[in-house]
């Protein structure tokens, strides 16, 4: 004799509610296919997406500052830009080249118009005057950009500071909750939750550094 089914022909199994529905079986297929192609962190967000992003933010800045130069200071940087380029070596090495090969006398078709040389040093002394100051002045408009560039740096690393002490109070939390092992000791737990004044850590440079 056969064994007895149930009451209706129905297998147990199938009343109990032990076979699992195919839809159900898809639905989760179809998620951890979704869950592995998505990117890490679950941010929608790849890591090159989020460099080009920063880059042209900071390209955008970049031409937005240079837009709100005054006319002066783009004058001086551009005398700066050639007197600091090969054009300029070159060029000048033609000139002097020529005005002492011409006061010389080597050549006897163009007449001496400098022979003791005095004009070509106050020609020289002067040009050198004016490309150093133009220098100077490019050389402070590029120390206040390192001055801005250092404060945003400043500003970011005690930002990261602050919300990595908060990380550590936070797993601390957690790790307490669920009972596990703490590799680290408490004194040095404790150091690490502590926010860092930035002055305190200037006192101690200008402290260790006299």
């Amino acid at each position: 004799m056969g064994k007895r089914r149930g009451g209706n022909g129905r297998r147990p199994e199938a009343l109990c509610g032990v076979k699992a529905k195919p839809e159900n079986r898809m639905t989760q297929d179809a998620l951890e296919t979704r869950a592995d192609k998505s990117p890490a962190g679950g941010s929608g967000e790849d890591m090159s997406t989020i460099l080009a992003r920063n880059i042209e933010a900071l390209t955008q800045r970049k031409a937005e500052d240079d837009r709100k130069r005054s006319r002066q200071t783009r004058i001086a940087a551009g005398i700066s830009a050639f007197a600091g380029s090969m054009t300029f070596v070159y060029l000048h090495i033609v000139i002097f080249g020529l005005w002492i090969v011409v006061n010389l006398g080597w050549l006897p078709l163009i007449p001496a118009f400098d022979p003791t040389f005095v004009a070509l040093a106050m020609v020289a002394s002067v040009e050198a005057i004016f490309i150093s100051t133009f220098v100077m002045i490019n050389q402070n408009r590029m120390a206040a950009l390192e001055d801005k560039r250092a404060e945003l740096s400043l500003q970011i690393s005690l930002l990261a500071e602050h919300e990595t002490t908060r990380l550590i109070s936070m797993v601390e939390s957690i790790s307490r909750h669920l009972d596990a092992p703490v590799t680290v000791a408490a004194h040095e737990l404790t150091d690490l939750k502590k926010n860092v004044p930035p002055e305190q850590v200037l006192s101690e440079i200008e402290k260790q550094t006299r």
